[in-house]
């Protein structure tokens, strides 16, 4: 579960800079940036697994919420339109990850949603959009705006890194479903079922589909991050999904779609083996994983972990790991561990270590993506929640860069 501590910590790594706001341009203006397509391709599904760049591969990545922060060196990407003096970042953001290119990671994950009631009053800087009473307004301000996104997008062409993208987030910072419910009435659990509420969010998911849908760098379109519905029928989030993604397959037919959902399991399942009445079975957060899956339009699972948090012992994982592989396999679709995280505090290499073993080892997840990847201020400082990886560190060299090398080494068959 995406925790509020997390999230707080994250906001301000992410939109610390002090920047110039201006009125957002309302919906309707044609700004489309001419993204150049590199010489790559879109990802695509083989049985199980996915096809990146022309190959079926397995993947490690990482969930890396600087991108639009210091993704890369700017002097070295071609900015939409020309120019990128718009678009300096100011001394405090944190040291560019310019070896990121040469890490060896193939895909990552970042927010692709930023949403205000009131840019008058705005605390999280970068915004894409504006809820209200007065209408929807997209943010094209060169500054804090769209172009922030345009940025991470080029940089990721430039280095044939892949994007999954996630449109929407369940927890109210950066912009979530409240945003939406504050603007058109209702609560968190009714956004789902609002028409109106409904319709800004699928003219957001238009203008930002449309807006990059020719680009190779994007691996998917995220419907949100941790969607719940805490004691709703699943049937609730089952159809949103259901017709959220075949929305977003009328507009680019050739992306993969994923859900963004934590891989809460019920008791209707037909893989059975070690459930209990625990709280990663029950239902209550009103998300069925294996119905999800099942979608038409839903091109592969996720699955989150955070076995402290939720009161589990940590070799529990495994055992979460194990029950998806199963449930992907049973219905022939790739399934991705997409967040999973072990404090700074703790013994990382120690916890984290079999949980990826069991990825590469005992499963034929396609892929996994660790909480999160992150980097110093120049001055040191570490912004990012209790959970970050930094570069550097040990944790990184074991966790990350060897963990990507091994699952880049998987024969690439699905048999497990």
């Amino acid at each position: 579960m995406y925790m509020l501590s997390r999230l707080a910590v994250f906001a301000l790594a992410l939109f610390y800079s002090t920047l110039v706001r201006c009125a957002p341009t309302p919906v309707g203006l044609d700004e489309t940036p001419n993204l150049e397509a590199r010489a790559a391709s879109i990802p695509s599904v083989d049985g199980r697994l996915f096809r990146i760049d022309g190959k079926t591969q397995y993947f490690a990545g990482w969930s890396i919420y600087q991108a639009l922060d210091g993704f890369v060196d700017k002097s070295q990407v071609p900015i939409p339109g020309g120019s990128d003096t718009s678009l300096q970042m100011p001394t405090s953001t944190p040291q560019s990850p310019r070896w990121l290119p040469y890490t060896g990671y193939k895909v990552l994950r970042v927010w692709g949603f930023g949403t205000t009631n009131d840019a008058s009053t705005n605390t999280q800087q970068v915004y894409y959009q504006v809820l209200n009473s007065t209408g929807q307004y997209f943010n094209y301000n060169p500054t804090n705006g769209i172009a922030r996104l345009d940025y991470a997008i080029a940089a990721a062409e430039k280095y044939n890194i892949k994007l999954i993208l996630v449109l929407l987030n369940n927890w109210d910072d950066l912009g979530g479903i409240n945003t939406y419910t504050h603007a058109y009435g209702g609560t968190h659990n009714s956004f789902y079922t609002n028409a109106a509420a409904q319709a800004a969010f699928k003219n957001y998911i238009k203008f930002i589909v449309n807006r990059y849908k020719k680009s190779t760098a994007v691996f998917s379109w995220e419907l949100c991050n941790e969607p719940n519905c805490p004691g709703c029928s699943s049937s609730v989030i089952t159809k949103w999904a259901t017709d959220t993604s075949a929305y977003i397959k009328s507009l680019d037919p050739h992306h993969l779609v994923s859900l963004g959902d934590e891989g809460w399991l019920t008791q209707t399942s037909s893989y059975v083996a070690n459930y209990d009445n625990s709280h990663a079975y029950t239902g209550y957060n009103g998300v069925d994983f294996e119905k999800n899956l099942a979608i038409r339009t839903i091109d592969f699972g996720t699955v989150h972990m955070y076995a402290n948090q939720w009161g589990y012992n940590y070799t529990w994982g495994n055992t979460w790991i194990a029950q998806h592989n199963e449930i992907g396999k049973r219905l022939g679709k790739p399934v991705m561990l997409e967040e999973y995280a072990v404090p700074e505090a703790e013994d990382r290499v120690g916890i984290a270590g079999p949980w990826q073993d069991t990825v590469l080892r005992k499963t034929s997840l396609a892929g996994d993506l660790m909480w999160q990847f992150g980097t110093q201020f120049p001055s040191g400082t570490r912004p990012l929640d209790e959970y970050a990886v930094y570069w550097g560190s040990t944790d990184l060299k074991t966790l990350g860069s060897e963990h990507v090398r091994d699952m880049a080494a998987k024969k690439p068959i699905a048999t497990l």
